[in-house]
C-alpha cells in the first residue's frame, strides 16, 4: 500500500466514523504487528511503527530492523490483517458513541421505529439504534415501523463491538424533561421541579415551587388556557397531570397532594416513627381523596413519601374505640359512660388504626372504581315565609 494512500484511507475513518486518527494509527499497528508475528515466526518483540506524517511503516524487535512488504506477507496474512484491522476500527466506534450518548443519559432522544425484536422496538437514532422494552412502554401505545419516537434514554451499555441504549417512555424524569422544554422558567431555574410521581397511561402529580414570589409557578406551568401543559398532555396521549405546590410542611404538601379533594390542615394526624399520616375527610370528599382505583391516594403517599390512610370521622373513632378495647355501641351501654361524657377524649395519632381505605384495601386494576357520593341539599324554607295557622 502506498504511503499517501494509507493516510488518505486514515482521513476516510476519521471522518466518517469519528474516531480520533491516532486511534485509528494505533488499531493499524496492532493488526499489522499481529500479521506479521504469525507469518515470520518471531516474538512479541516485534513493534509495527507508522510515520503520522508520511505513513511509512516500519518494523522492528530487540535485535534487528525488518523491510516492510505487505505483498510479500501473503494473503492469508493479508486478509487477517484486515480482519484485526476492521475489529480495532469497531472497537473505536463502540467507545466513541458509548462516551457520546454515555453523557446523554436523562436526556430526550428522538428516532424512527425501525423494526421489532421480541419484546423490544428497535428505534433508529441516526448512528445507533436504541431499544424500547415492553415494561418501558405507556398504556396503549402502539408503534408501526417509520413512526417518530421521543423518549429518555436511561441505560447505555457496551454489548461486544456494539453499544446497546435503551429508552423509557414511563419514567418520571420524562414528565420533568417535557416541562423544561414547554416553560422557559423550569428551563430557567426560577420555577424548580421539586418532585414527580407517576402511574404512566393514568395520571402523573408533580409538585413544583417558584424562586420568584411574583411568579405563579402553577400558572406558569400551566399556560395560558391550558396551552403549555396541553402540550406535554398531547405527548403522553391524554395522561392525566396534577400539578400541586411543594411545601416544606408536611401536614401542607399531604394537604396539597391530596387535591381535588378538600382537606383540613387540622384532620392530619402524622406518625412520625411509623413515617405513615391519617387524614380525616368528610364523607363526600372520601372517594375524591382516594381517586379512581386508588390512584390519588398511591401518588400522594408516593409524593410526600409517607404512607397515608384515608378515614372519615366516624371510621376514625370507631378505630380508636377498638384500640381502647372498646366495640363500638359498647359505650353506650356502660352505665358509667354518662357519668365520664363530660370528660375530655384524647385520641392519640400514634395508636390510630389501621386505614380501613390503605392501599391494600384499595381496588386493584379490573376492579369497580369507588363510586363518589352525590350530596343531596334540602331546599329551606325562606325565614320570613307565612305559616299556615290552621283554620
Amino acid at each position: 500500500m502506498e504511503q499517501q494512500a494509507l493516510l488518505r484511507m486514515i482521513d476516510v475513518i476519521h471522518m466518517d466514523k469519528d474516531i480520533p486518527k491516532e486511534v485509528i494509527f494505533r488499531g493499524l499497528e496492532e493488526a499489522l504487528a499481529t500479521g506479521v508475528r504469525k507469518r515470520l515466526g518471531v516474538g512479541e518483540d516485534l513493534v509495527v511503527s507508522i510515520d503520522r506524517e508520511t505513513g511509512e511503516v516500519t518494523m522492528e524487535d530487540d535485535e534487528e530492523e525488518y523491510e516492510f512488504d505487505l505483498s510479500v506477507l501473503g494473503r492469508i496474512v493479508a486478509q487477517a490483517v484486515k480482519q484485526g484491522f476492521t475489529q480495532k476500527v469497531r472497537e473505536a466506534e463502540r467507545d466513541v458513541l458509548y462516551e457520546e450518548y454515555e453523557e446523554r443519559v436523562g436526556q430526550f432522544v428522538n428516532g424512527v421505529v425501525q423494526r421489532f425484536e421480541g419484546d423490544f422496538v428497535v428505534i433508529n437514532l441516526g448512528r445507533v439504534e436504541a431499544l424500547l422494552g415492553k415494561e418501558d412502554r405507556v398504556r396503549g401505545e402502539t408503534y408501526t415501523p417509520g413512526d417518530r419516537v421521543r423518549g429518555l434514554l436511561v441505560e447505555v451499555r457496551k454489548d461486544g463491538s456494539r453499544v446497546k441504549l435503551f429508552v423509557s417512555r414511563t419514567h418520571p424524569d420524562l414528565v420533568r424533561r417535557l416541562f423544561e422544554l414547554e416553560v422557559p422558567e423550569i428551563a430557567d431555574e426560577i420555577i424548580e421541579i421539586k418532585r414527580v410521581v407517576r402511574e404512566p397511561g393514568y395520571r402523573t402529580k408533580m409538585a413544583v415551587l417558584s424562586a420568584d414570589p411574583k411568579i405563579d409557578c402553577i400558572g406558569a406551568c400551566v399556560g395560558v388556557r391550558g396551552s403549555r401543559i396541553k402540550a406535554v398532555i398531547d405527548e403522553l396521549r391524554g395522561e392525566r397531570i396534577d400539578i400541586i405546590r411543594w411545601s416544606d410542611s408536611l401536614e401542607t404538601l399531604i394537604m396539597n397532594g391530596l387535591k381535588p379533594a378538600t382537606i383540613h390542615i387540622d384532620n392530619i394526624f402524622p406518625d412520625v416513627e411509623n413515617r405513615r399520616a391519617i387524614v380525616i375527610v368528610d364523607e363526600d370528599q372520601q372517594s375524591l381523596a382516594i381517586g379512581k382505583k386508588g390512584q390519588n391516594v398511591r401518588l400522594a403517599s408516593k409524593l410526600c413519601g409517607w404512607d397515608i390512610d384515608i378515614q372519615t370521622r366516624a371510621q376514625f373513632e370507631a378505630g380508636a374505640l377498638r384500640v381502647a378495647g372498646i366495640e363500638p355501641g359498647e359505650e353506650a351501654l356502660d352505665p358509667e359512660s354518662e357519668s365520664s361524657g363530660a370528660e375530655e377524649q384524647v385520641i392519640p395519632a400514634a395508636i390510630a388504626p389501621e386505614a380501613v381505605f390503605s392501599e391494600a384495601s384499595i381496588p386493584k386494576e379490573g376492579g369497580d372504581p369507588p363510586t363518589e357520593p352525590v350530596a343531596e341539599v334540602a331546599e329551606e324554607a325562606p325565614a320570613d315565609a307565612p305559616t299556615a295557622e290552621p283554620k
